[in-house]
Formats: C-alpha cells, sequence, structure tokens
C-alpha cells in the first residue's frame, strides 16, 4: 500500500468494521499488520480480532515481535503492542512466551517533567491472557503474576489481582497476602476482597470484616466489597462494625453498604433507625433512596417518617425521596 496516503489506509481499513469480511478484505488486513504505522497495525489487529481471524495468527505475532524492536520509536504508547497481544489472547494463541514478553516489558517514553512507562495496559492484558496458556501449571502461573502483583503501576496490580483470581482455590494465599501488606491502594484492595468473597464465599468474610476495623479508604472499600456478596453473614458483619462506629464518614459508608446488601433485614434496620429518630437517620433516608425502592418500600419509609413528625427527617426525605421519585 505505499502509493496510499496514512489517512486513505486508514480509511479503508475503517469501511471494513462490523462487515463480513471477503477475501480481498483480509488481504488488506494481513497486508496492514504487515506495515511500519503502529496506528495501522492496531486497526487491523482489532479487526483481525473482532472478525476472529485466526488464519492470521502468524502475522499477528510477527507483528508483535517486530514491534518490540526500537519500541519507544517504533510503537509509541503501544498501541500496536496492546492491539495485537488482545488480539493474540482472543484468538486463543496460547503460547506462553508470547505473553511472558509483554507481561515483562516496560516501555520509558518522554512526559513532562520527566519519562513515564507506557506498557502497564500490554502487561495487563498479558497477565490475564498467560492464565489461560499452554504448558504452565497453577503455581508456576502464581509466580510469573507476582512480579505484576507489585508493579508499579496500580492498573496493573489490579488486573494482576483479577488474572489470579481465574485460578480460584489456589489464589488464596497469594490475594490475603496482597490485602495485608501495608499501603496497598483501596481499588487494588477492593478487587482482592471482590476475588477473595467469590472464591471462597463465607469464608472470606471474616477476614474481609477484620478491615472495618480502620475506619479509612480500604475499609469502605471492605464493607462495599461485603455488601455486593448479598449474603446474611457479611450483613452481620456490617451490623456488628456499625454498633461501635464513632467517625460520621464510616458511619455513612456502613449504612449504604448496609443499604446495598438489599436484603430484608437491611431495609428493617434502616427503618427502624428513621422510627426512633437517631442522629443517622437522614443517612439512613439516603441510603434507602439510593436502592431505588419500590412502591413498598417507599410506604414503609414514608411511613416510618411520618409516625416521628420530625421536620428535619421530613426535610430529609423530600431531598433524596422528591414527590416526583415517588410517583
Amino acid at each position: 500500500m505505499p502509493h496510499q496516503s496514512f489517512d486513505e489506509q486508514m480509511a479503508a481499513l475503517d469501511v471494513l468494521k462490523g462487515r463480513e469480511l471477503d477475501a480481498a478484505s483480509i488481504t488488506l488486513i494481513k497486508k496492514s499488520l504487515a506495515g511500519r504505522s503502529n496506528f495501522l497495525v492496531a486497526k487491523a489487529a482489532r479487526l483481525a480480532e473482532d472478525a476472529n481471524l485466526t488464519d492470521l495468527i502468524p502475522d499477528l505475532l510477527a507483528a508483535y515481535d517486530r514491534f518490540f524492536s526500537n519500541a519507544e520509536k517504533s510503537d509509541p504508547q503501544c498501541w500496536a503492542k496492546n492491539a495485537l497481544g488482545r488480539a493474540l489472547s482472543k484468538l486463543e494463541c496460547r503460547d506462553k512466551d508470547v505473553f511472558l514478553r509483554g507481561l515483562r516489558h516496560h516501555q520509558m517514553e518522554p512526559v513532562w517533567g520527566g519519562k513515564s512507562d507506557s506498557a502497564g495496559t500490554l502487561r495487563a492484558n498479558c497477565a490475564h491472557a498467560l492464565v489461560a496458556c499452554d504448558g504452565l501449571d497453577n503455581q508456576q502461573v502464581l509466580i510469573h503474576l507476582l512480579d505484576p502483583l507489585v508493579d508499579k503501576d496500580k492498573s496493573v496490580r489490579v488486573e494482576a489481582v483479577r488474572a489470579i483470581a481465574q485460578l480460584g482455590d489456589a489464589a488464596i494465599p497469594v490475594l490475603r497476602l496482597r490485602a495485608l501488606i501495608p499501603g496497598e491502594e483501596p481499588e487494588v484492595l477492593a478487587t482482592c476482597f471482590s476475588a477473595l468473597l467469590a472464591i471462597e464465599r463465607d469464608t472470606a468474610i471474616p477476614f474481609v470484616a477484620n478491615f472495618l476495623d480502620a475506619a479509612d479508604d480500604p475499609a469502605a472499600e471492605a464493607a462495599f466489597a461485603l455488601a455486593e456478596t448479598r449474603i446474611p453473614v457479611a450483613l452481620a458483619a456490617l451490623l456488628n462494625r456499625h454498633k461501635g462506629v464513632t467517625e460520621p464518614w464510616f458511619a455513612g459508608v456502613l449504612l449504604n453498604a448496609i443499604a446495598l446488601t438489599r436484603l430484608p433485614e437491611a431495609a428493617d434496620f434502616l427503618i427502624s433507625i428513621v422510627e426512633r429518630e437517631e442522629r443517622e437517620a437522614p443517612a439512613a433516608i439516603e441510603a434507602l433512596a439510593r436502592l431505588s425502592p419500590n412502591a413498598e418500600l417507599r410506604a414503609r419509609i414514608e411511613q416510618a417518617v411520618l409516625g416521628t413528625g420530625s421536620p428535619r427527617l421530613q426535610k430529609a426525605l423530600q431531598e433524596h425521596m422528591p414527590p416526583s421519585a415517588r410517583e
């Protein structure tokens, strides 16, 4: 395609998106994969992935290999390698060496004030792909994923947790250890908590509930992870922590988490706070309102507020559940 401008080549690929591909279209994608432009190659890789063109795996592998050479100049921002790695995984390339290469790749590029690693997305994608590769048992996969689990890039750590979680019971000790290491960011901890609760169910609840004691951002993530399980044992842990809460911010977090369990006992507890006109009653109304309650629950909330005769709670009801939202 040397006679075509970049824009013309991009346009020729754009028209193929979502269409049934004939032989000429597939030939165009194959030729584009051999090109020098990382944008064009990325576009061609996405088309190959979407159309499930497994016959082009050798072409995708050749392009993938090519863009590791002089990577900062040949593939700035890893546009090509990201798309190629995703396509190879989707097309069920199971060669572990392909994804180990991406998992270990760092690409420092100039940014304002210094340099930044642009290969985080590539490492994250390859972490997921590695789990399905041939020739690796669970222990070997875990060993390979330890580095991304402590990657400087938070998004890589998040995806490493998700990848490890695919191993099921084998992942439990590693995920628990990751959660226990001090200083981890709440988003990564939230992913750990959700993964452990999905794998272990009730068994993980005491472990996750221990994080509620700190009443900090990680504690909030633990509360919402417990709420997502929607099981009575998790609700019991949230209710137990609420008994001793002294921080207004964290009390609000717990009320919202309790509501998000969507269990009847949770609604009963929040409505009882309103009925007793406790200090937290407006926050309880807000937590219930966020559930978009059905007519029956709305009626119970309104009756609880009416029974108190409290202007303060009537104001909270009007604010969080205005008449238009209750019709």
